[in-house]
């Protein structure tokens, strides 16, 4: 992600253990999904044998690889605040579910002043009234994590605007301007918008108001190359969910092409767009997500942010490497090896809504579907539950 306005870091404090999930990220000096202007403390492994081990001279794999890459734990983030301490946060209508099926959560006192907010009694249309309610649960919720947390939240925006470039542009001007009024600064805002062929316009337009755009549901090449074109500050690509579909499915020339060349398609993709992303001169940064095991992330060293499971991240944070050790860890992805990556003169061109959808393969087609599905199942049922709630026993 190369995004231009930095980030003022809050001191992160500890929550209380509980079950919600969010995804959450420890850090590495100069990456702006943190502040890209301040660096911030690598996790280190909590256990005393690590701490002496340390400070022998040995280190932790997670150690080592976070010096090629910001590593981001997929995680609860109340149970694994001291494992594993975050600094960014997402805020989505799956936290917000979270929430509500947890009556002593910390940020239920920011959903029930959402649903008290007297400027959304007045919307006569109860779809609409909802709507008001959940973009300030929504705004409240992240307000709340920019002061748990010293980067940037990420906001979901909509998922049943995914095709509606101009619906997409007024939701994320709704929501900053609800992050304006209780004085959350935008520079410490991403917007998370699916990757259609609307939302990547969407993105390019947000981003030429100097709003950061965070892309996600990335699961082709066209996907990722028009999305750097965009100028969106975040592209989010899933590796396991390409492996899984190309396990069950045949049909999409690009997942086959990978897989006639030895590769994971996963790990393939993110590796093309890191090198289209830093050999064309894009301001974007990469972020490869759903990496299953600590071989994927070895493969993709270097690439900006990494998002890995729980299992993963204990692994790395309790295997010990020698000095000698450290130097089998080598950086796959560089700006520097970018250069010599070849692009057929079918990926260089400038991507439009024609080129786009013609490129866009059965594996992204199923993938990107089935992820709006899901994010629209739960942004339903979110309304669902602050009917049920409102009105309040007082209002």
């Amino acid at each position: 992600m190369s995004i231009s306005l930095s980030s003022t870091p809050s001191s992160p404090s500890l929550l209380k253990p509980g079950k919600l999930r969010s995804q959450v990220q420890s850090s590495v000096p100069n990456l702006s999904f943190s502040n890209p202007q301040r660096p911030l403390p690598r996790i280190r492994s909590s256990s005393n044998n690590a701490s002496s081990s340390l400070d022998t001279g040995l280190s932790t794999e997670l150690d080592l690889v976070s010096s090629f890459s910001e590593i981001v734990p997929d995680t609860v983030i109340f149970d694994d605040f001291e494992r594993f301490p975050p600094t960014a946060a997402t805020v989505s209508s799956s936290l917000l579910l979270g929430i509500l099926s947890l009556p002593d959560t910390k940020f239920k006192s920011a959903v029930d002043t959402a649903l008290a907010d007297s400027e959304c009694y007045v919307h006569g249309d109860s779809g609409v009234r909802l709507s008001c309610f959940f973009n300030k649960a929504l705004v409240n919720v992240g307000s709340d994590l920019t002061k748990l947390v010293p980067g940037r939240v990420s906001t979901e925006v909509d998922a049943r605007l995914a095709y509606d470039t101009h619906g997409i542009v007024r939701k994320v001007h709704e929501l900053l301007k609800l992050y304006n009024e209780i004085e959350v600064p935008p520079e410490r805002l991403l917007f998370k918008i699916p990757a259609t062929w609307q939302g990547i316009e969407a993105s390019k337009l947000l981003e030429s108001e100097g709003i950061q755009t965070h892309m996600t549901f990335v699961y082709s090449f066209s996907q990722a190359a028009a999305a750097a074109q965009a100028g969106a500050s975040v592209i989010q690509i899933f590796v396991g969910r390409l492996r899984d579909w190309a396990r069950n499915h045949s049909g999409d020339p690009e997942i086959e092409a990978a897989c006639n060349r030895g590769e994971d398609p996963g790990l393939a993709l993110v590796t093309k767009a890191y090198n289209y992303i830093h050999k064309y001169g894009h301001k974007s940064r990469l972020m490869a997500a759903a990496v299953r095991n600590k071989q994927d992330l070895f493969s993709l060293l270097g690439v900006d942010y990494i998002i890995a499971s729980l299992k993963v991240m204990q692994s790395l944070k309790e295997s010990i490497t020698s000095p000698e050790e450290k130097y089998a860890f080598v950086r796959k992805l560089s700006p520097t090896s970018a250069m010599g990556y070849y692009f057929s003169e079918e990926e260089l061109v400038k991507w439009d809504q024609l080129s786009f959808a013609k490129a866009m393969g059965a594996a992204a087609e199923e993938l990107l579907s089935a992820g709006l599905d899901g994010y629209i199942n739960q942004a339903k049922r979110v309304e669902e539950l602050f009917g049920k709630i409102w009105p309040p026993p007082n209002v």
